[in-house]
């Protein structure tokens, strides 16, 4: 059994993939689309990979504001988990995603890839953060 973890954005989708231990989390892929409400082949993709890896849960980041409160995106975000629970059939978990993109985008800094290069890698690294804190927060309440 894996865990998925999901990175929603308007027009990518990071991806990370637990390992069959669930004890760590690694960025697999940024599916792109061209147009934000076209979902058919991101859903599609994500499809393929639950299959690929044989995952049994999906965490979706939730976009909350500093204050907690919830926005625009997070409406997105709670109809594109629906949207993930009709079609795969599997549990979706929201997770809090307050500052995975910018500490993703830290890293990337702190690693020396130009400001150019860091969108190529920032979703999937997010993805792998929002899927890593649910991780180490399933272990913590064994």
């Amino acid at each position: 059994m894996r865990i998925m973890g999901l990175d929603f954005g308007s027009k990518t989708v990071g991806v990370a993939i637990s390992d069959s231990l669930l004890l760590t989390a690694q960025g697999k892929e940024i599916i792109r689309r061209k147009e934000e409400n076209k979902l058919r082949q991101t859903l599609a993709r994500i499809e393929e990979l639950i299959v690929e890896y044989e995952v049994k849960e999906i965490v979706l980041g939730l976009p909350k504001h500093m204050n907690a409160s919830e926005g625009v995106r997070a409406e997105l975000t709670y109809e594109f988990k629906d949207k993930l629970e009709r079609r795969t059939g599997l549990p979706v978990v929201l997770w809090d995603e307050r500052l995975t993109t910018v500490a993703a985008d830290r890293l990337l800094m702190e690693a020396g890839v130009r400001r150019e290069n860091r969108k190529e890698y920032v979703d999937k690294i997010a993805a792998s953060f929002i899927l890593q804190s649910y991780l180490d927060s399933r272990t913590v309440k064994r």
